[in-house]
């Protein structure tokens, strides 16, 4: 029997998808650990995994990601994600990596699949001495640098000319030198404290130097690079159904108007006013039926800001099961994480996407380059504005069009426990050895 260790940052968004991974391996027969925040523990026994919690010191709680960053929502554009990173990845490198340390020093593991923002393993990865295979999970979209997409975090659409591609690599330029220098200065100095040397390449190319990284998406969902390494594997998402998670029961309303469900996700979602309330507003007089979901926040939150009560034709849940909605949907209004993103599209469902943190212009960036949905171009939209797209995402065949190309796609990909399975059969029985 394999063992394998998983690793994964403690946001949900991460974990999520590594749990079912784990779940997975652990159903063809291979023995799995997973390290990641202590909150989930019980999620990992749902799932069978053996589970080594986080140091304290690094184990903080998404669902109160301002008790970690302190004031992070008074940051805007390029200080607020350099300020997130910073202190949601690159921090906690150290104690990670020293966590990382003891479970490999407490057991023989054949393999070791890491969240490829879990920075804890990078020392693994760059330093000298033996180790085991190494895997990444790409969980967001891929931020790898090439002259031919714009720097992770632009949202800017790739282009298709040497112009662009002059664009491109002027502005890496001078965001590494200028706005991300800090970024980059706080990754080596974490290195630095264990006695290693700079990082070989930018926080935004780690997902390069595992021995293979597994991009849990599609190509047409990802902009086209001609440098992209071998070592990255298109492999598709993982399925959504977590039965760890208290997901409420759901079926289809009766009656022929076209559901429309709203997500905040589980993670940017304390504040319900930024997309939940004003979607709910925009389509109180719509002829659609709304299901609102709050990621795991109490509802009386939302219907508080709504004045103490739903439109008629709203519901509102804490979480429903994706397997159970989105056969039923016909449009998403998301604020961008990837997963749920990839779901809705996976399912052929147009996707209108209002994000403005973390990776979710990126998110809302490829949306719209696909064409199977909308780019609102915040993550505050209006309810005129959100009542406006969705009226062009149900109506508006491109987009459906678009979404069932990429269902097709969806569909046509191999199962990732499957890819990452076999990945891990394989390396067992060819250990890396590193004598630099």
């Amino acid at each position: 029997m394999t063992k394998v260790l998983l690793l994964s940052s403690p946001i949900f968004g991460h974990v999520s998808p590594v749990l079912a991974l784990g779940r997975g391996l652990r159903r063809r027969g291979h023995e799995v650990t997973i390290l990641t925040g202590s909150k989930y523990a019980a999620s990992a026994a749902g799932a069978g995994l053996d589970f080594l919690p986080l140091p304290p010191e690094v184990d903080y709680d998404d669902a109160d990601v301002e008790a970690w960053l302190p004031k992070r929502e008074h940051r805007t554009r390029i200080a607020a994600g350099r300020y997130d990173i910073t202190g949601l990845f690159v921090r906690p490198l150290g104690p990670q990596h020293r966590a990382l340390e003891r479970a490999l020093a407490s057991r023989r593991y054949d393999a070791v699949v890491a969240d490829t923002a879990f920075l804890g393993v990078v020392p693994l990865l760059v330093g000298p001495g033996p180790r085991p295979p190494v895997f990444g999970i790409s969980i967001t979209p891929l931020s790898l640098t090439s002259p031919d997409v714009a720097p992770f975090g632009s949202g800017l659409a790739p282009g298709r000319t040497a112009v662009s591609r002059m664009r491109n690599r002027q502005i890496d330029f001078i965001l590494r030198h200028g706005p991300l220098r800090p970024l980059q200065t706080a990754l080596d100095a974490q290195l630095a404290a264990l006695g290693l040397p700079p990082a070989p390449v930018g926080y935004f190319d780690v997902a390069g130097l595992f021995d293979r990284t597994f991009h849990l998406s599609v190509p047409g969902l990802e902009y086209p690079r001609r440098d992209l390494p071998t070592s990255i594997v298109f492999t598709g998402p993982l399925p959504p159904r977590r039965p760890d998670l208290a997901c409420e029961p759901w079926s289809p309303p009766p009656g022929d108007a076209p559901v429309v469900h709203v997500t905040q996700g589980t993670f940017a979602n304390a504040d319900p006013t930024a997309l939940l309330v004003p979607c709910l507003e925009a389509l109180a007089d719509e002829p659609v039926r709304v299901v609102a979901t709050t990621g795991g926040r109490p509802v009386e939150e939302v219907v508080a800001r709504l004045g103490g009560g739903l439109p008629a034709n709203a519901e509102v849940a804490e979480l429903v099961g994706y397997d159970d909605l989105l056969p039923h949907t016909a449009a998403m209004v998301t604020n961008g994480g990837w997963g749920g993103v990839q779901q809705a599209l996976a399912a052929g469902v147009p996707v209108v996407v209002a994000g403005s943190t973390e990776e979710k212009p990126e998110v809302a960036a490829r949306v719209a380059w696909s064409g199977a949905g909308i780019n609102l171009g915040t993550g505050r939209p209006s309810p005129r504005r959100i009542r406006h797209a969705v009226r062009h995402a149900l109506r508006r065949p491109r987009h459906h069009e678009a979404a069932q190309r990429l269902r097709a796609e969806f569909a046509a990909m191999p199962d990732p426990v499957d890819v990452v399975a076999a990945a891990v059969l394989e390396s067992a029985r060819v250990p890396v050895v590193r004598t630099t």
